[in-house]
């Protein structure tokens, strides 16, 4: 079994900078594919970047593209998002996923997210 646990989240304010991490467990972790995900209250949940775990092909979701950076550390099993010029907007739990392949577009395992709140 996989686990996933974000650290990284808190409170900052506009302008400012945050990284996030997301580390995984388990025996045989080799996914295809990791993803950043947000939730804001009240809002659906919202795919936010995401990178394969081989070749650290990264895509990311317009509203983010250009201030928000995935990476990967395969010798830690370690997911970062590097955000910057953070603004109210990006406030919101974020969670990390993993995927096992591309043929479902559905995530197979889930972190418990991490609270990012961005203050005016």
């Amino acid at each position: 079994q996989v686990q996933l646990v974000e650290s990284g989240g808190g409170l900052v304010q506009a302008g400012g900078s945050l990284r996030l991490s997301c580390a995984a467990s388990g025996r045989t972790f080799s996914p295809y594919r990791m993803g950043w995900f947000r939730q804001a209250p009240g809002k659906e949940r919202e795919f936010i970047a995401t990178i394969t775990w081989s070749y650290g092909s990264a895509y990311y979701a317009d509203s983010v593209k250009g201030r928000f950076t995935i990476s990967r550390d395969k010798a830690t099993n370690t997911v970062y998002l590097q955000m910057n010029r953070l603004n109210a907007e990006d406030t919101a739990v974020y969670y990390c996923a993993a995927k096992n392949t591309d043929v479902t577009t559905s995530y197979d395992y889930w972190g418990q997210g991490t609270q990012v709140t961005v203050s005016a």
